[in-house]
Protein backbone atom coordinates (compact mmCIF):
# COMPACT_ATOMS: atom_id res chain seq x y z
CA UNK A 1 0.00 0.00 0.00
CA UNK A 2 1.01 3.36 -0.72
CA UNK A 3 -1.01 5.22 1.86
CA UNK A 4 -1.85 8.06 -0.50
CA UNK A 5 -4.98 8.97 1.25
CA UNK A 6 -3.57 9.22 4.73
CA UNK A 7 -0.76 11.61 2.90
CA UNK A 8 -3.72 13.60 1.71
CA UNK A 9 -5.57 13.75 5.16
CA UNK A 10 -1.89 15.26 6.71
CA UNK A 11 -1.41 17.62 4.19
CA UNK A 12 -5.35 18.71 4.75
CA UNK A 13 -4.26 19.12 8.59
CA UNK A 14 -1.36 21.01 8.11
CA UNK A 15 -3.32 23.32 5.43
CA UNK A 16 -6.14 24.01 7.44
CA UNK A 17 -3.79 25.05 11.06
CA UNK A 18 -0.99 26.88 8.98
CA UNK A 19 0.26 28.38 5.84
CA UNK A 20 1.75 25.93 3.58
CA UNK A 21 3.07 26.84 0.19
CA UNK A 22 1.81 24.45 -3.05
CA UNK A 23 5.78 23.16 -3.18
CA UNK A 24 5.97 21.89 -0.07
CA UNK A 25 2.58 20.43 0.37
CA UNK A 26 3.11 18.52 -2.96
CA UNK A 27 6.29 17.16 -1.79
CA UNK A 28 4.83 15.72 1.06
CA UNK A 29 1.85 14.15 -0.70
CA UNK A 30 4.84 12.44 -2.70
CA UNK A 31 7.01 11.50 -0.49
CA UNK A 32 6.12 7.91 1.43
CA UNK A 33 7.02 9.26 5.08
CA UNK A 34 6.21 5.65 6.40
CA UNK A 35 8.93 4.45 4.67
CA UNK A 36 11.55 6.19 6.64
CA UNK A 37 9.94 5.11 9.56
CA UNK A 38 10.13 1.21 9.19
CA UNK A 39 9.37 0.71 12.79
CA UNK A 40 6.33 2.62 13.29
CA UNK A 41 3.14 1.21 11.92
CA UNK A 42 2.29 3.05 8.75
CA UNK A 43 -0.69 4.95 10.17
CA UNK A 44 1.34 6.71 13.05
CA UNK A 45 3.72 7.68 10.22
CA UNK A 46 1.21 10.31 9.05
CA UNK A 47 0.07 11.69 12.40
CA UNK A 48 1.56 15.23 12.76
CA UNK A 49 3.63 14.31 15.93
CA UNK A 50 7.15 13.89 16.07
CA UNK A 51 8.72 9.47 16.08
CA UNK A 52 11.96 9.16 18.40
CA UNK A 53 14.18 7.00 16.25
CA UNK A 54 17.11 6.75 18.34
CA UNK A 55 17.96 6.88 21.81
CA UNK A 56 21.35 7.44 23.73
CA UNK A 57 22.69 5.03 26.39
CA UNK A 58 20.78 6.88 28.90
CA UNK A 59 17.51 6.34 27.45
CA UNK A 60 17.24 10.28 26.25
CA UNK A 61 15.90 10.72 22.47
CA UNK A 62 18.95 11.85 20.10
CA UNK A 63 17.33 10.99 16.81
CA UNK A 64 13.86 11.39 15.42
CA UNK A 65 11.72 12.31 12.97
CA UNK A 66 10.44 15.64 12.99
CA UNK A 67 6.64 16.81 13.37
CA UNK A 68 5.93 17.61 9.81
CA UNK A 69 4.13 20.79 10.88
CA UNK A 70 7.77 22.37 11.99
CA UNK A 71 8.99 20.67 8.93
CA UNK A 72 6.67 22.34 6.53
CA UNK A 73 6.81 25.64 8.44
CA UNK A 74 11.11 25.46 8.04
CA UNK A 75 10.55 24.39 4.65
CA UNK A 76 9.13 27.27 3.01
CA UNK A 77 11.28 29.19 5.23
CA UNK A 78 13.96 28.14 3.67
CA UNK A 79 12.76 29.15 0.29
CA UNK A 80 13.99 26.14 -1.78
CA UNK A 81 13.56 26.38 -5.46
CA UNK A 82 13.90 23.93 -8.39
CA UNK A 83 18.21 23.65 -9.19
CA UNK A 84 19.42 24.28 -5.92
CA UNK A 85 22.35 23.51 -3.77
CA UNK A 86 20.93 22.53 -0.21
CA UNK A 87 22.72 21.66 2.53
CA UNK A 88 21.57 19.71 5.59
CA UNK A 89 22.55 19.33 8.93
CA UNK A 90 21.12 16.35 10.62
CA UNK A 91 20.12 13.45 8.41
CA UNK A 92 17.98 11.77 11.10
CA UNK A 93 15.40 9.43 9.33
CA UNK A 94 16.43 10.93 5.52
CA UNK A 95 12.71 12.31 5.25
CA UNK A 96 13.38 16.38 5.14
CA UNK A 97 16.51 15.14 3.02
CA UNK A 98 14.02 13.05 0.73
CA UNK A 99 11.54 16.02 0.65
CA UNK A 100 13.87 18.77 0.09
CA UNK A 101 15.45 16.45 -3.24
CA UNK A 102 11.49 16.83 -4.34
CA UNK A 103 11.63 20.67 -4.14
CA UNK A 104 15.01 21.23 -5.69
CA UNK A 105 14.25 18.55 -8.66
CA UNK A 106 16.33 16.88 -10.76
CA UNK A 107 18.92 19.61 -11.48
CA UNK A 108 19.13 20.47 -7.98
CA UNK A 109 21.33 18.55 -5.03
CA UNK A 110 21.19 17.82 -1.32
CA UNK A 111 23.75 16.67 0.96
CA UNK A 112 22.70 15.52 4.22
CA UNK A 113 25.11 15.09 7.46
CA UNK A 114 24.86 12.97 10.45
CA UNK A 115 27.30 12.29 13.37
CA UNK A 116 26.36 8.67 13.72
CA UNK A 117 27.45 6.22 11.37
CA UNK A 118 24.05 3.69 11.96
CA UNK A 119 21.59 6.85 10.87
CA UNK A 120 23.56 7.78 8.22
CA UNK A 121 23.47 3.95 6.82
CA UNK A 122 19.78 3.90 7.27
CA UNK A 123 18.86 7.46 5.99
CA UNK A 124 20.89 5.87 2.73
CA UNK A 125 18.48 2.34 2.86
CA UNK A 126 15.07 4.35 3.26
CA UNK A 127 15.86 7.04 0.53
CA UNK A 128 16.83 4.10 -1.68
CA UNK A 129 13.42 2.27 -0.52
CA UNK A 130 11.38 5.27 -1.80
CA UNK A 131 13.08 5.52 -4.97
CA UNK A 132 14.60 9.55 -4.02
CA UNK A 133 17.49 10.37 -6.41
CA UNK A 134 19.70 13.37 -5.54
CA UNK A 135 20.75 13.31 -2.15
CA UNK A 136 24.02 12.42 -0.67
CA UNK A 137 24.43 11.11 3.13
CA UNK A 138 27.64 11.88 4.88
CA UNK A 139 28.73 11.13 8.46
CA UNK A 140 31.10 13.55 9.48
CA UNK A 141 30.36 16.28 12.57
CA UNK A 142 27.76 19.18 10.82
CA UNK A 143 29.32 21.82 12.34
CA UNK A 144 32.14 21.99 9.82
CA UNK A 145 29.64 21.67 6.68
CA UNK A 146 30.67 20.06 3.10
CA UNK A 147 33.13 22.11 1.32
CA UNK A 148 33.24 19.63 -0.80
CA UNK A 149 30.13 20.74 -2.74
CA UNK A 150 29.97 24.07 -1.41
CA UNK A 151 28.57 26.74 -2.39
CA UNK A 152 24.96 26.04 -1.45
CA UNK A 153 22.39 27.92 -1.74
CA UNK A 154 20.49 27.00 0.78
CA UNK A 155 21.71 25.54 4.26
CA UNK A 156 19.26 24.19 7.11
CA UNK A 157 19.60 22.44 9.87
CA UNK A 158 16.82 20.01 11.87
CA UNK A 159 18.77 19.98 15.25
CA UNK A 160 18.81 22.28 17.91
CA UNK A 161 22.02 24.93 17.09
CA UNK A 162 23.82 26.85 19.92
CA UNK A 163 25.28 29.49 17.27
CA UNK A 164 26.04 29.72 13.76
CA UNK A 165 28.77 27.46 12.65
CA UNK A 166 31.33 29.61 10.71
CA UNK A 167 31.18 26.94 8.16
CA UNK A 168 27.90 27.83 7.49
CA UNK A 169 28.41 30.99 6.20
CA UNK A 170 31.53 30.53 4.30
CA UNK A 171 29.96 27.77 2.55
CA UNK A 172 26.88 29.68 1.65
CA UNK A 173 27.14 31.40 -2.05
CA UNK A 174 25.86 34.78 -2.60
CA UNK A 175 22.16 35.36 -1.92
CA UNK A 176 22.46 32.38 0.50
CA UNK A 177 19.65 31.48 3.05
CA UNK A 178 19.75 29.62 6.04
CA UNK A 179 17.44 27.83 8.15
CA UNK A 180 18.14 26.27 11.69
CA UNK A 181 16.70 25.83 15.31
CA UNK A 182 18.52 28.71 17.19
CA UNK A 183 19.19 28.34 20.91
CA UNK A 184 18.22 31.77 22.28
CA UNK A 185 18.99 31.14 26.06
CA UNK A 186 17.38 27.61 26.22
CA UNK A 187 14.81 28.54 23.81
CA UNK A 188 14.84 27.32 20.45
CA UNK A 189 13.37 29.47 17.39
CA UNK A 190 13.71 28.66 13.87
CA UNK A 191 15.24 31.42 12.41
CA UNK A 192 15.61 32.11 8.35
CA UNK A 193 18.52 34.54 8.23
CA UNK A 194 20.56 35.96 5.23
CA UNK A 195 23.39 38.02 4.59
CA UNK A 196 23.00 42.10 4.74
CA UNK A 197 26.19 43.50 4.57
CA UNK A 198 28.76 41.93 7.13
CA UNK A 199 25.63 40.67 9.62
CA UNK A 200 23.58 38.06 8.66
CA UNK A 201 19.82 39.20 9.70
CA UNK A 202 15.88 37.22 10.16
CA UNK A 203 13.93 37.45 7.36
CA UNK A 204 10.74 35.19 9.33
CA UNK A 205 11.26 33.78 12.61
CA UNK A 206 8.94 30.63 13.95
CA UNK A 207 8.90 29.10 17.18
CA UNK A 208 10.37 25.56 17.36
CA UNK A 209 11.94 22.51 19.78
CA UNK A 210 14.70 20.23 18.66
CA UNK A 211 16.62 17.54 19.68
CA UNK A 212 20.63 19.68 20.49
CA UNK A 213 22.72 19.23 18.27
CA UNK A 214 25.70 17.09 19.81
CA UNK A 215 29.30 16.78 18.50
CA UNK A 216 32.15 20.03 18.32
CA UNK A 217 28.75 22.39 18.32
CA UNK A 218 27.22 21.52 21.46
CA UNK A 219 25.89 24.30 23.24
CA UNK A 220 25.62 25.51 26.83
CA UNK A 221 21.92 24.43 27.48
CA UNK A 222 21.04 21.80 30.78
CA UNK A 223 18.32 19.59 31.06
CA UNK A 224 18.13 18.89 35.10
CA UNK A 225 16.15 16.13 35.96
CA UNK A 226 13.53 16.64 38.75
CA UNK A 227 11.49 13.38 38.85
CA UNK A 228 12.17 10.00 36.68
CA UNK A 229 8.47 8.63 37.29
CA UNK A 230 6.40 10.38 36.05
CA UNK A 231 9.27 12.60 34.35
CA UNK A 232 9.70 16.11 35.16
CA UNK A 233 12.88 17.99 34.01
CA UNK A 234 13.95 21.38 34.21
CA UNK A 235 15.62 22.86 31.00
CA UNK A 236 18.30 25.93 31.65
CA UNK A 237 19.94 27.99 29.54
CA UNK A 238 23.38 26.40 31.84
CA UNK A 239 24.10 24.67 34.24
CA UNK A 240 23.44 25.92 37.48
CA UNK A 241 23.31 25.61 41.41
CA UNK A 242 18.58 25.22 41.30
CA UNK A 243 18.42 23.67 44.81
CA UNK A 244 15.92 20.96 46.07
CA UNK A 245 13.22 21.91 43.23
CA UNK A 246 11.18 18.50 43.91
CA UNK A 247 10.92 19.51 47.57
CA UNK A 248 10.09 22.80 46.58
CA UNK A 249 7.12 21.72 44.86
CA UNK A 250 5.86 19.31 47.24
CA UNK A 251 5.31 22.55 49.33
CA UNK A 252 2.19 24.13 49.61
CA UNK A 253 2.70 26.88 46.83
CA UNK A 254 2.08 31.01 46.95
CA UNK A 255 -0.27 31.64 44.18
CA UNK A 256 -1.16 35.26 42.56
CA UNK A 257 -3.27 35.41 39.81
CA UNK A 258 -2.63 37.69 36.94
CA UNK A 259 -5.44 37.85 34.47
CA UNK A 260 -7.84 35.68 33.29
CA UNK A 261 -6.97 33.07 30.78
CA UNK A 262 -8.28 30.54 28.27
CA UNK A 263 -7.67 27.37 29.09
CA UNK A 264 -6.76 26.66 25.35
CA UNK A 265 -4.06 29.32 25.35
CA UNK A 266 -1.95 27.32 28.08
CA UNK A 267 0.48 26.23 25.27
CA UNK A 268 0.82 29.43 23.37
CA UNK A 269 0.63 31.57 26.68
CA UNK A 270 3.65 29.23 28.05
CA UNK A 271 5.86 29.42 25.09
CA UNK A 272 5.00 33.43 24.77
CA UNK A 273 6.50 33.63 28.47
CA UNK A 274 9.33 31.46 27.54
CA UNK A 275 10.98 33.52 24.64
CA UNK A 276 10.36 36.52 27.47
CA UNK A 277 11.82 35.12 30.43
CA UNK A 278 14.98 33.97 28.48
CA UNK A 279 15.54 37.34 27.04
CA UNK A 280 14.59 39.23 29.88
CA UNK A 281 14.99 36.97 33.44
CA UNK A 282 18.70 35.15 33.69
CA UNK A 283 17.55 33.07 36.35
CA UNK A 284 14.72 31.70 33.79
CA UNK A 285 13.92 28.04 33.13
CA UNK A 286 11.36 26.07 31.04
CA UNK A 287 9.70 22.95 33.19
CA UNK A 288 8.66 19.72 31.09
CA UNK A 289 6.52 16.82 31.96
CA UNK A 290 4.12 16.32 34.53
CA UNK A 291 3.15 19.28 37.49
CA UNK A 292 0.25 17.32 38.47
CA UNK A 293 -2.54 17.44 35.56
CA UNK A 294 -0.24 14.99 33.25
CA UNK A 295 2.55 15.96 30.98
CA UNK A 296 2.64 19.94 30.00
CA UNK A 297 5.35 22.85 29.38
CA UNK A 298 5.43 25.74 31.16
CA UNK A 299 8.02 28.65 31.80
CA UNK A 300 9.27 30.32 35.05
CA UNK A 301 11.92 31.11 37.55
CA UNK A 302 13.86 28.79 39.54
CA UNK A 303 17.01 29.66 41.80
CA UNK A 304 18.31 27.58 45.36
CA UNK A 305 15.62 29.07 47.82
CA UNK A 306 12.55 28.21 45.47
CA UNK A 307 10.51 28.30 42.22
CA UNK A 308 7.60 30.01 40.14
CA UNK A 309 5.79 28.79 37.11
CA UNK A 310 3.34 29.95 35.19
CA UNK A 311 0.14 27.77 35.28
CA UNK A 312 -2.83 28.53 33.06
CA UNK A 313 -6.35 26.94 33.60
CA UNK A 314 -9.28 29.69 33.64
CA UNK A 315 -6.88 32.35 34.84
CA UNK A 316 -3.06 32.99 34.54
CA UNK A 317 -1.39 32.28 37.71
CA UNK A 318 2.38 33.19 38.81
CA UNK A 319 2.53 30.10 41.54
CA UNK A 320 5.42 30.11 43.60
CA UNK A 321 7.31 27.29 45.82
CA UNK A 322 9.66 27.06 48.22
CA UNK A 323 11.57 29.55 51.15
CA UNK A 324 11.44 31.97 48.35
CA UNK A 325 7.95 31.21 46.70
CA UNK A 326 6.28 34.46 47.87
CA UNK A 327 8.87 36.95 45.96
CA UNK A 328 9.42 34.40 43.43
CA UNK A 329 6.48 34.55 42.64
CA UNK A 330 5.69 38.06 42.85
CA UNK A 331 8.61 38.64 40.07
CA UNK A 332 7.23 36.13 37.96
CA UNK A 333 3.97 38.10 37.96
CA UNK A 334 5.64 41.23 36.91
CA UNK A 335 7.03 39.67 33.65
CA UNK A 336 3.90 38.67 32.74
CA UNK A 337 2.57 42.13 32.94
CA UNK A 338 5.23 43.76 31.67
CA UNK A 339 5.00 40.87 28.40
CA UNK A 340 1.20 41.45 28.61
CA UNK A 341 2.37 45.80 28.39
CA UNK A 342 4.32 44.91 25.24
CA UNK A 343 1.59 43.75 23.46
CA UNK A 344 2.36 39.77 24.29
CA UNK A 345 5.25 39.38 21.39
CA UNK A 346 5.93 35.97 20.81
CA UNK A 347 8.87 34.32 18.10
CA UNK A 348 6.69 35.64 14.96
CA UNK A 349 7.60 39.25 16.16
CA UNK A 350 11.04 38.76 16.97
CA UNK A 351 14.19 40.40 14.69
CA UNK A 352 17.52 38.82 15.23
CA UNK A 353 20.85 40.02 13.65
CA UNK A 354 23.98 38.28 13.74
CA UNK A 355 27.35 39.39 14.06
CA UNK A 356 30.28 37.18 13.05
CA UNK A 357 33.48 37.50 14.67
CA UNK A 358 36.60 38.10 13.15
CA UNK A 359 39.72 36.25 14.32
CA UNK A 360 41.76 38.13 15.94
CA UNK A 361 40.20 41.60 15.65
CA UNK A 362 37.84 41.36 18.93
CA UNK A 363 34.13 41.80 19.02
CA UNK A 364 32.18 43.14 15.93
CA UNK A 365 30.06 46.80 16.79
CA UNK A 366 26.73 46.39 16.71
CA UNK A 367 23.42 48.31 16.57
CA UNK A 368 20.28 47.95 16.80
CA UNK A 369 18.57 44.90 15.18
CA UNK A 370 14.50 45.88 15.02
CA UNK A 371 15.47 49.68 13.89
CA UNK A 372 13.96 50.62 17.06
CA UNK A 373 13.29 50.15 21.21
CA UNK A 374 15.04 47.71 23.74
CA UNK A 375 17.24 45.21 22.30
CA UNK A 376 18.46 42.35 23.84
CA UNK A 377 22.53 41.04 23.11
CA UNK A 378 23.29 37.44 23.38
CA UNK A 379 27.11 36.67 22.97
CA UNK A 380 27.96 33.33 21.48
CA UNK A 381 31.35 31.53 20.68
CA UNK A 382 31.48 33.34 16.74
CA UNK A 383 28.69 35.50 16.98
CA UNK A 384 27.46 38.12 18.37
CA UNK A 385 23.03 38.32 18.88
CA UNK A 386 20.72 41.35 18.58
CA UNK A 387 17.45 40.34 19.17
CA UNK A 388 14.35 42.97 19.51
CA UNK A 389 10.74 42.39 18.99
CA UNK A 390 9.32 45.03 16.52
Amino acid sequence: MDFAAQRHALVAQLRTSQDISDPVAEAMLAVPRHLFVPGVEPEAAYRDEPIVTKLDDDGRPISSSSQPAIMATMLDQLGVVPGHRVLEIGAGTGYNAALLARLVGPGGRVVALDLDEDTVEQAREHLAAAGVPGVEVVCRDGAGGHPGLAPYDRLIATVGVWDLAPAWLAQLGPGGRLVVPLDLRGVQVSAAMERDGGRWVSRSVAPCGFMRMRGSFTGTEAVEVVRQDPLLALVLPEQREVGNVLAALNAPPTEITVRREEKAASFTVAMGMALWLALHEPRWCAVSGDLGGGPGFTAGIVQPDGIAVLAVDGSLVARGHGAGRARLAAELAAHVKAWDEAGRPGASALRIAAYPHTPGMGKPAVHDAAGAGRTVVIEKRHTTLVLGFG
